[in-house]
């Protein structure tokens, strides 16, 4: 342990004048371009709400399609207009759908709105900051995010709508601009947006791990922070290794779509016409898609995994089990990471032997997700556990992490992903486990730190429905998918009726649609308590959940620099919950252990001989006590 305690910063003392005594905020400084970390993470929260509610829209559009693939909707057309004569979509609108939702729900909901939101909030208020490192690159971040966004959905405006050659953008769809509708100035504005998002994305991560290496408060080592921060901190480093790599792929996509090379595509035949590229190979963007793209999965869960450990231990009163074993089972998956994308390939004709050291690698980061699985379910044994809705989504997180965990094993087996491989089973596992997993975990955090942001709480009987509805939910749409998959049914087809094998799954298509739709209209009861509760909800306390960690050390009311006055010290682990001889349940991370002497064991002192041996001298003073009497 002590290898990584660090030094006493005694840095939160560096920005008493810089913020305690703040410059007046205009509306524009307060709410636009604001520099404040907590409203940064207020901004990135509703975007991604927003965001995700246009994501949710789309795919209830293309779901419609599949449930009913021979049947016109007349309202269809007059809502989307040239993208669906006659009422039906238009097959390359359909493939723009899913892509465009792919999209969204990957990099702006999963990444930005869930990393960004509670990184932001989190990471200064956890670690005793006054705020980032840089708010200035902070706010930045945040605006790039925005116009990425705004530039993706600008999309839909322009006459041949917007990309469609799936999330991924594999060449030769991608690369091509006449390839289809899709490929041409919709492509192009995806390529924009994304080299948006992703400077966004390395002022953000850069942010974040300066902040947490160089401005933590006193006391608070390395092996006194929170699982949620240690959980930012790494996914702040993968996010900065790997984005650089999509960076250049998507450079030499441009550079294949305007300027004639030909990194990425050869011997092309478009229309009957031999196309002049030669010598590219599309391989080699798959290669450097997923050398982003895997570790992508852990950018999007790892902040999620952080939140709910965070949450499962507050609420079950109990201290998380085993807090090392979760921090190198963090480090475990970051590395791991980095070593395993080419099992998105092994149908590329990869040779044997590199396809079994990918399958290898990729099996063994089972055993780190396994760690924290079993972490979490200890802590939760013989908990007294607290059911608020926040603790309802972060259970939730375990059971879909397991459920989806245990499909990811036949997909990370080469000779079973051969047969699986851009099917209906992979659509299935990678949404529970990445896609309802991560936000189930977003979805947590809302609830558990909106007193936090807002200062207000919000209502537990709508958070319930709220949580049954999209539980049981998220079931019915993507287990059945499981049955589809294994049949061989193919994904992104827009009319697989046509196919007489695949007219078997019509009704269960059309029932996956209806728990869609069913799911979705549950979002709009959030929704409304999402925005009910921010003008209206019952007043929060400073510390309603009874935490110990230091954000609810801070005031309830807006402050820019989070504490009045000096930032408190830290003398304790975040876990100190249901301590024998403890006078409550809960002691703050701010209480001297000198002040809970009768709760205190040899391993608080750990690293601290002067206070083992004054531990020592109570205890034996308690001891002659007891003979006395």
């Amino acid at each position: 342990m002590s290898t990584l305690a660090v030094h006493d910063h005694g840095v939160g003392h560096h920005h008493e004048d810089g913020h305690g005594h703040h410059h007046k905020e205009t509306f524009l400084t307060k709410y636009i371009f604001s520099q404040d970390h907590k409203m940064i993470g207020k901004q990135f929260l509703v975007t991604g709400i927003a965001m995700a509610f246009i994501a949710m829209i789309l795919s209830i559009l293309f779901r419609i399609q599949l449930a009913y693939p021979d049947k016109a909707f007349p309202l269809m057309e007059t809502l989307l207009g040239r993208f669906a004569p006659e009422g039906r979509l238009d097959p390359e609108f359909y493939l723009s759908l899913v892509t465009i939702h792919g999209t969204i729900m990957v990099f702006f909901v999963l990444t930005a709105g869930l990393s960004g939101t509670f990184s932001n909030l989190l990471i200064p208020l956890q670690v005793g900051a006054r705020d980032m490192a840089s708010p200035f690159m902070n706010m930045l971040s945040y605006w790039f995010f925005f116009t990425a966004c705004a530039i993706m959905l600008s999309s839909f405006f322009i006459q041949k709508g917007p990309a469609g050659p799936g999330w991924t953008i594999y060449p030769p769809l991608s690369a091509l601009p006449t390839a289809m509708k899709g490929s041409g100035m919709g492509m192009t504005l995806w390529l924009i947006s994304m080299v948006f998002f992703i400077a966004s994305s390395l002022m953000g991560g850069i942010n974040y791990v300066s902040t947490i290496l160089n401005m933590r408060t006193k006391g608070m080592d390395l092996w006194k922070m929170p699982l949620t921060i240690w959980a930012f901190f790494l996914t702040a480093i993968l996010g900065i290794l790997s984005f650089p790599v999509l960076v250049a792929g998507v450079v030499l996509l441009i550079f294949d779509r305007s300027f004639g090379t030909s990194f990425y595509l050869s011997d092309i035949v478009v229309n009957g016409q031999i196309m002049p590229m030669e010598g590219g190979s599309p391989i080699l963007f798959q290669h450097l898609f997923w050398f982003l793209g895997h570790p992508e999965v852990y950018i999007v869960i790892m902040p999620a995994m952080g939140i709910s450990s965070e949450i499962m231990s507050v609420n079950s009163r109990k201290p998380i089990f085993g807090y090392h074993a979760m921090v190198y089972s963090l480090i475990g998956i970051t590395v791991l990471s980095f070593i395993v994308w080419g099992h998105h390939m092994f149908v590329t004709g990869m040779n044997p032997f590199l396809g079994g050291v990918f399958m290898i690698t990729t099996l063994i980061i089972a055993v780190p997700s396994a760690v924290k699985t079993f972490n979490w379910l200890a802590t939760l044994w013989r908990g007294n556990i607290r059911f608020t809705p926040a603790m309802l989504f972060a259970i939730g997180l375990v059971s879909f992490f397991i459920s989806g965990g245990i499909t990811g094993i036949f997909l990370g087996n080469a000779a079973l992903d051969i047969n699986l491989h851009d099917t209906y089973f992979v659509v299935a596992h990678f949404h529970l486990v990445m896609g309802s997993a991560a936000i189930f975990g977003m979805l947590a955090g809302v609830y558990h730190w909106f007193p936090k942001m807002f200062g207000r709480m919000m209502d537990e009987k709508l958070g319930y429905l709220h949580f049954w509805l999209t539980f049981i939910g998220a079931y019915l749409v993507f287990f059945p998918m499981h049955f589809m998959g294994l049949d061989g049914v193919p994904r992104r087809y827009y009319a697989f009726t046509e196919f007489v094998s695949m007219q078997q799954w019509l009704s269960v298509n059309t029932f996956i649609t209806w728990a869609a739709i069913i799911s979705a209209l549950a979002q709009f009861a959030f929704l409304y308590n999402f925005i009910h509760s921010i003008f209206w909800g019952k007043k929060a306390t400073q510390n309603p959940w009874e935490a110990n960690t230091l954000e609810w050390t801070a005031p309830v009311e807006h402050l820019h620099g989070n504490w009045p006055g000096e930032i408190p010290s830290v003398y304790r682990w975040p876990y100190d919950y249901s301590k024998p001889g403890a006078e409550e349940d809960f002691i703050m991370q701010t209480t001297p252990l000198s002040q809970t002497m009768s709760s205190n064991v040899p391993h608080d002192f750990e690293d601290n001989a002067a206070g083992l041996e004054e531990l020592s001298k109570w205890t034996n003073t308690q001891k002659s006590n007891e003979e006395v009497k």
